[in-house]
């Protein structure tokens, strides 16, 4: 098992994206700094649109995550409606 992660600023406008990713991968464990969220989960991690959406009360364009992104960790697989994160051998 290895593991993939996204970093993200700390701070209001990330709170809602923490949360959607936090809801939809259960297994994901955070780690909560000063000034960023790491977000460790195994081999896979999902971030979807529709969740962050719920989260926010308002409509999210995924491109949006990228202004507090700080790192990730995986391969990325992306469209409108999802970043993937996973670990291949």
């Amino acid at each position: 098992m290895s593991t993939v992660f996204i970093a993200l600023q700390a701070n209001e406008q990330t709170r809602a994206i923490i949360d959607a990713i936090l809801l939809d991968n259960p297994q994901a464990v955070a780690d909560r700094q000063p000034a960023m969220v790491k977000i460790d989960a195994p081999d896979q991690m999902v971030i979807r649109r529709s969740s962050i959406e719920e989260q926010l009360g308002r409509d999210f364009d995924l491109q949006e995550l990228h202004i507090n992104l700080i790192t990730l960790s995986g391969n990325v697989s992306e469209d409108e409606d999802a970043i993937t994160l996973t670990w291949r051998n």
